[in-house]
């Protein structure tokens, strides 16, 4: 069996993007698109030159041929992407606004999903736990009690299993407030390489007080990242502590942009970069998604990502990134290219 770098499972929905801004009684049209935290992090890994592969259900249905479709166009293995001829793939629609204000709707119709019906004895565990990394997110355990089930196995201890990636993805409409917090707990501290974002720990733990507070409420994971907002993040590694400050963006769109992060992170903990430049890779995917209006931006090039991550602190400090920055092409790039 192909051992990949990542191995991602999670549901991905096909998104229907607005024309323009509006409530969704008013928007005339929509784009479609795909959105889904795992495969999200799949396809920007398969597109800074990573194999990975996505491992999900999807309906035997005209949405999920697009959804195989469209992640297989990233470069992402989805041989282990199984058709449910009996429940179909789900969707989504939002609106342009910002998801942090009040105006911001989104209407998801994804009750039943194929993705629903994830379970530890219809999925094919060996090609699950086939990479050197498995990525999975809290998404999942919310979508049944199959999927939490089966998310509580690959989170289970067990000789040689993957480097296991946790994502809380807390996303309060899927969960009873009380249910969750227990929930992701237990698998959050099951898995090696955790990501949480201060706001999620707060709501579904009830923790404040910063990166520490919450590395003391959660010692297990080997890894634990800290997302801190525009701020930045903190990664602990066993007992050391590695703070990293965003960089400044141009915000298109708040979509995307925290499996982007997860990506970049895990891209840079694949190639054994140091922790600083961890969490700046992981950084710097988030702007790529933030200047765009969608889940998924083309990312930086890995040369250029490399460059701006081992810039000093001040230079650092004084980058601004706005839409297009993935594609322009660097003085150092031209220098090449010149005979």
């Amino acid at each position: 069996m192909t051992a990949f770098d990542v191995v991602a499972l999670g549901e991905s929905m096909v998104t229907f993007l607005p024309s323009g801004p509006g409530r969704l009684a008013d928007v005339p049209s929509f784009e479609r698109g795909i959105g889904g935290a795992e495969s999200n992090v799949a396809c920007v890994l398969a597109a800074t030159g990573h194999s990975v592969q996505w491992v999900s259900r999807v309906g035997a249905d005209g949405f999920g041929d697009h959804l195989v479709e469209a992640i297989a166009s990233y470069g992402v293995d989805t041989s282990a992407v199984r058709r449910d001829p009996a429940r179909p793939t789900g969707i989504y629609f939002r609106t342009a606004g910002d998801r942090a204000t009040d105006a911001h709707e989104v209407a998801y119709y994804r009750a039943g999903s194929a993705a629903s019906a994830m379970a530890v004895d219809n999925m094919d565990l060996d090609a699950v736990r086939s990479g050197r990394v498995l990525h999975l997110s809290g998404i999942t355990a919310a979508l049944s009690d199959d999927c939490l089930a089966l998310l509580l196995e690959l989170t289970s201890q067990r000789p040689g299993r993957p480097l296991v990636s946790f994502d809380i993805n807390h996303r309060v409409n899927l969960w009873d407030r009380q249910e969750s917090g227990p929930v992701l707990l237990e698998l959050a501290r099951g898995s090696d390489l955790v990501f949480v974002g201060e706001d999620e720990a707060e709501t579904a733990w009830g923790v404040t007080g910063g990166p520490a507070a919450i590395r003391a409420a959660l010692p297990e994971p080997r890894a634990l990242v800290v997302k801190q907002g525009v701020r930045g993040a903190t990664l602990f590694d066993g007992d050391r502590a590695t703070f990293a400050p965003s960089v400044h963006v141009d915000v298109v769109a708040a979509v995307g942009a925290g499996d982007a992060f997860a990506a970049g992170f895990l891209s840079a903990t694949l190639r054994g970069l140091p922790a600083r430049d961890r969490l700046r890779h992981g950084h710097l995917m988030a702007a790529a998604a933030l200047t765009v209006p969608g889940d998924l931006a083309v990312p930086p090039s890995r040369d250029h990502a490399d460059r701006l991550a081992a810039l000093d602190d001040e230079a650092w400090g004084t980058l601004r990134l706005g839409p297009g920055w993935t594609e322009a092409v660097t003085r150092a790039d031209e220098e090449v290219r010149t005979p």
